[in-house]
């Protein structure tokens, strides 16, 4: 949404918007392994949509390590160890995208459906926790940021499939 002097403003609430996507991507994919687990057809799609899911977290998680955390650190250096410990969590968030991938392609073949589903359940379980934290610790600073770099574009971190 622009202000009156031209800036992007509300990156928390975009923040927030973003995390709803995610969870909402997560859902579906979960309903498709579900399916499938239950003894349903392997959704065609599926790999592709995981694929999607991934990129897009990735992206958020990268454009937030790579841009935004080091604006806010820059204009709020008390939340230095807050994110600090949010890159700590998108590296599990990372390990678990890239066990869940790896099982996922597997799917097909040989699987094993608790490993599947406790990855999936780790997964979401991460995120959750992750947002949260996130949305209850930077969210007002972000909305009260002003980034200069961000009037012109989009940065990364706010970008759903939907952008």
């Amino acid at each position: 949404m622009d202000t009156s002097d031209g800036r992007l403003a509300a990156f928390g609430n975009q923040l927030i918007d973003v995390h709803l996507w995610l969870r909402e991507q997560l859902a579906a994919l979960r309903e498709d392994v579900e399916t499938y687990l239950a003894g349903g057809a392997l959704p065609r799609d599926l790999r592709t949509h995981c694929l999607t899911f991934c990129s897009a977290l990735e992206r958020h998680h990268t454009g937030e390590d790579g841009g935004a955390f080091p604006e806010l650190a820059r204009s709020f250096p008390e939340l230095r160890p807050v994110l600090e410990e949010l890159r700590r969590d998108h590296r599990l968030v990372d390990d678990s995208l890239r066990r869940l991938q790896a099982l996922l392609d597997g799917l097909g073949q040989e699987h094993d459906p608790v490993r599947v589903r406790g990855e999936l359940d780790t997964l979401a379980a991460l995120m959750e926790t992750h947002f949260v934290y996130e949305e209850k610790r930077i969210v007002a600073a972000l909305n009260a940021l002003d980034a200069p770099a961000w009037r012109r574009a989009r940065p990364a971190f706010l970008m759903s499939g939907d952008t």
